[in-house]
């Protein structure tokens, strides 16, 4: 799945707590969080690690796009992986024009704003 991500040396909480304020800085809120390592481990006593999800949402760009194309509604919230890695963090959004790519004056502006998010920890990652 093509994402934008960026890598930092910080912990799993530090790194959470950069992207909510980057995120925030950009008009997104926090609507979900889902921390996925400890949900697996406690259900099936299988470790994936630290890996969470929050699901992330800009109130004014999820209505816009809901106006232009109520399916959009199936890619809300927007979900941002904070990864454990050896070295650190990887922070991972799937990339809006990968998930509508016939869509690009709804994925562009989100594009943006979420690059914008992710600078504000390191270099932008597109895979």
């Amino acid at each position: 799945m093509q994402s934008l991500s960026v890598q930092t040396n910080k912990s799993l909480p530090e790194a959470e707590a950069m992207i909510r304020s980057a995120l925030g800085a950009v008009g997104f809120g926090i609507l979900s969080e889902i921390d996925l390592g400890a949900t697996l481990a406690s259900k099936l006593d299988r470790s994936v690690g630290d890996l969470k999800i929050i699901g992330a949402c800009n109130p004014q760009f999820a209505y816009d796009a809901l106006m232009a194309d109520r399916s959009v509604s199936l890619l809300l919230p927007c979900n941002v992986v904070l990864d454990a890695i050896p070295t650190g963090t990887r922070i991972s959004i799937p990339a809006p024009a990968g998930l509508l790519p016939d869509r690009p004056e709804i994925t562009q502006p989100v594009t943006d704003l979420l690059r914008t998010a992710l600078a504000t920890i390191g270099e932008v990652i597109v895979g």
